[in-house]
């Protein structure tokens, strides 16, 4: 009997722990905030969305994907590119800021152009701070462009995608 009580105080006394563990495993995102992707616009309330601009940082999916709502169906919302998204005035070369809820051990973050890949950071298996910034030359590319951003976790199967609207020149 007071084994049972034993085991069953500790089992109590241990549930908060994997209740805050895994919560924070399950909140591990992050998206471009800078200059603001289009779930940042759709947090700001600068283009009306759905249910992403609640979670901006939730546009989770599996990686090798060439899409801003990652293939999640409730924010298909993302890929439509004609929402009123609003695009940043930019010079050929861009600083792109990650702002992250939680991290993940980070294989690396690439970022596209089209199906072209303009820029690839390496993350060393490392886990990130807080925010990140990356320093991205779009060659010679010019006028309304769409970014795709995409960090790859090594943790786990899936990436976070970001999608930023810029014009350049």
């Amino acid at each position: 009997m007071k084994t049972r009580l034993v085991a069953a105080a500790g089992g109590v006394a241990l549930a908060p722990a994997l209740v805050v563990a895994l919560a924070g495993a399950a909140s591990a995102h992050g998206y471009i905030n800078s200059p603001p992707s289009r779930q940042a616009q759709c947090a700001q309330g600068i283009v009306q969305c759905g249910d992403i601009k609640y979670e901006p940082q939730s546009v989770e999916g599996p990686k090798g994907l060439h899409s801003c709502s990652g293939g999640v169906a409730r924010f298909a919302e993302l890929d439509d590119d004609s929402h009123g998204w609003r695009a940043t005035k930019v010079g050929r070369t861009v600083t792109f800021t990650w702002t992250f809820t939680a991290r993940h051990r980070t294989t690396d973050w690439q970022y596209y152009i089209g199906g072209t890949r303009v820029g690839v950071f390496s993350g060393n298996d490392s886990q990130p701070p807080a925010t990140v910034s990356h320093t991205v030359n779009l060659g010679n590319v010019s006028g309304r462009v769409k970014l795709l951003a995409i960090w790859n976790i090594a943790d786990t199967a899936n990436a976070f995608y970001s999608c930023v609207d810029l014009q350049v020149g």
